[in-house]
């Protein structure tokens, strides 16, 4: 059988203030540590040996991910790349919530966080915020970084790379763990479970709280439940 657990990365300090996180490098919380933590030891319990793990380049989603192989202590190839990063969130990143809910309208602030194919207002090139200013992504060639992106821009880069990177190894028996975030992980869950472009909207991932799936030989998804049972959250499919 094949196996496949994806996990969204801990609580980090944005999501702790409540503010727009997409490619700023932002670390855990201690909050977040603690969830990775648990992470790991649930995933333990189900006494699998994983070979493969994939991830973002951003801190929080690869903290999350070595805390749970430090857990595992198994030996297990990491691949890290730009296409399972957060969605950008454009000229949003780094502002309160709130704060842009008062200004703009919930409405609005809603299509740009939830909507299949609505971006947020583009980043200004001079931004701080400007992923092409941060180091960890010195090597990636500046077409690849984008100004915002809707979750459909997301999904556009995130099924690629399953496609070519990740799906080969399930179809060669491999246990997989993916730790990435919120809209990359929602582009994956869409594709995995056939969700709509409308009912996208309404999933929601919770943090640190690893989805296990297993697939039968011909890779359809035989079982799949939140290894913590108590922060479940509903997979709406179609």
């Amino acid at each position: 059988m094949n196996n496949l657990i994806l996990v969204r990365h801990g609580q980090s300090e944005w999501n702790y203030s409540n503010r727009f996180t997409g490619w700023q490098d932002i670390s855990l919380t201690n909050q977040g540590r603690l969830e990775a933590e648990q992470s790991g030891n649930l995933i333990k319990q189900l006494n699998i040996n994983f070979e493969f793990a994939f991830t973002s380049l951003q801190s929080r989603a690869n903290e999350t991910l070595s805390i749970i192989i430090n857990i595992l202590k198994q030996k297990i190839k990491i691949k890290k790349t730009w296409q399972l990063n957060e969605r950008h969130y454009g000229a949003l990143t780094g502002l309160n919530k709130e704060e842009i809910k008062k200004k703009y309208g919930e409405k609005k602030v809603h299509e740009w966080r939830r909507s299949w194919d609505i971006s947020p207002p583009p980043i200004n090139e001079n931004d701080p915020n400007n992923p092409s200013k941060n180091k960890i992504y010195k090597d990636l060639n500046l077409k690849n970084i984008p100004n915002c992106e809707s979750l459909k821009d997301t999904y556009n880069r995130v099924i690629p790379y399953w496609n070519k990177e990740i799906l080969p190894l399930l179809i060669k028996k491999k246990n997989i763990i993916i730790s990435a975030h919120g809209n990359s992980l929602r582009g994956l869950y869409k594709k995995l479970f056939n969700i709509s472009d409308i009912n996208i909207s309404n999933l929601e991932i919770p943090t640190g709280n690893p989805l296990f799936i297993n697939f039968d030989k011909k890779l359809n998804i035989q079982k799949y439940i939140y290894l913590d049972t108590s922060r479940a959250k509903n997979i709406i499919n179609d």
